[in-house]
């Protein structure tokens, strides 16, 4: 999909420097960041997910309780 963004002459001359530097084209450095961004909002929806999963689940440990010295042993 081609996207068609509006920024300041100067500011797109500067990051296309700043892209040069990096090895990359300025359409590869904002592709990069979209997918982060991607990335991102999906991981966030799939901590949502699990945390309410977490929060709905009735399953229970028995007798075992959190022990903070027995976690952190080496």
């Amino acid at each position: 999909m081609n996207i068609t963004l509006s920024v300041d002459e100067q500011v797109a001359v500067r990051a296309r420097e700043a892209a040069r530097q990096m090895g990359k084209s300025l359409n590869q450095v904002v592709r990069d960041y979209l997918e982060q961004l991607a990335g991102s909002a999906r991981r966030a929806q799939q901590w949502t997910q699990f945390e309410e999963r977490c929060l709905q689940s009735t399953a229970q440990l028995g007798s075992w309780h959190f022990n903070r010295d027995e976690a952190n042993e080496r």
